[in-house]
């Protein structure tokens, strides 16, 4: 078995991030394809994950790819299994492994996610059968002015982040935990700010409390910005500056590598915030390597091109490489 802080810091390589294709069949359908007018079903999802994973060259822009269960049992349009892909390429195949949000008993507006029953033994089937080397949970926090999120919310979702890790550590695959502080909303991004701060100080404690090896698990985080519905497109600059503050006073110098949600940003701005961040840390001299795991802001403009179509598959997956070029870029800005 690999050591778990190797495979750990393979995932944040210098120059190179992590693609989240993990979308779950209805997101797949209403997110990615319905919005572009493809056919939905199965073999569209198949098709939609094979334009991407079985683009050549991806290896040169990706370290790691986050699937959902799904495509684990899918080939390639070549007949390969797409985990047995990834692994030819030098890329680790991951997999998300919660199961969705319920409802929090405690406050009716906020969830909390689900999937703790019976992880252990999904763990070993991921493993065993198909050689995943990571794992990803995703929290959400929801803001809404100064009630939202609730200190109870955070905490409960930090204690399952923290649960889940244990266990996948405990499999030997490395966790990604996230919890993602969504865009949606009128919160300022001061507000913004002081939420990650909460969310990010008490996860990183609670990890701690529940024994896990912060030397080998990696950090999903969303940047500070402006609520969506403010109308306000924050400068990167400014994201960098409150982003990599949160950062440097939350998350322990252990941590092998922290990587950055795009969150409903459009791919150019997910891109001139990342560049911004990244300079800024090599400024300030941060003690992790930082990189991106998007998923729409690598993955709308080869979709849009494909358009469901098969002739468009070769000028859709020029579309996905130019941006990964433009997104590894800017990690060296």
């Amino acid at each position: 078995m690999h050591d778990l802080n190797d495979i750990a810091r393979s995932l944040v390589a210098s120059g190179k991030g992590i693609l989240a294709a993990d979308e779950s069949n209805e997101s797949a359908n209403e997110k990615r394809l319905k919005p572009f007018g493809i056919e939905l079903g199965e073999e569209n999802r198949r098709v939609f994950r094979d334009l991407l994973l079985a683009t050549p060259g991806i290896e040169e822009y990706l370290t790691g790819v986050i699937l959902y269960e799904e495509t684990l049992h899918q080939k390639s349009t070549e007949g390969i299994p797409f985990t047995e892909l990834l692994i030819q390429k030098g890329i680790v195949p991951g997999i998300k492994v919660d199961q969705g949000l319920e409802p929090f008993p405690e406050s009716k507006d906020e969830t909390i996610t689900k999937g703790l029953i019976g992880l252990p033994e999904r763990l070993t089937d991921y493993v065993k059968t198909y050689h995943t080397g990571f794992t990803k949970w995703r929290a959400v926090v929801k803001i809404e002015g100064t009630r939202l999120p609730t200190a109870q919310a955070i905490h409960e979702n930090a204690k399952r982040l923290a649960q889940y890790a244990l266990e996948v550590q405990k499999a030997g695959m490395v966790p990604m935990v996230e919890p993602e502080m969504l865009l949606d909303g009128t919160h300022s991004r001061m507000r913004a700010k002081e939420v990650l701060t909460e969310t990010l100080g008490t996860l990183m404690q609670v990890l701690e409390d529940h024994a896990v090896d912060m030397t080998a698990v990696i950090l999903k985080t969303s940047m500070v910005v402006s609520g969506k519905d403010t109308g306000k497109i924050d400068s990167p600059e400014e994201v960098a500056e409150d982003t990599l503050s949160v950062l440097m006073d939350t998350v322990p110098a252990l941590v092998p590598g922290i990587v950055f949600l795009s969150g409903g940003q459009s791919p150019d701005q997910a891109t001139a915030n990342l560049a911004a961040i990244s300079k800024l840390a090599k400024e300030r001299t941060a003690p992790w390597p930082l990189t991106f795991s998007f998923a729409r802001a690598l993955q709308e403009e080869a979709i849009a091109v494909w358009a469901g179509k098969d002739e468009n598959i070769p000028a859709a997956r020029e579309a996905f490489i130019a941006r990964l070029k433009k997104v590894s870029e800017a990690l060296a800005a």
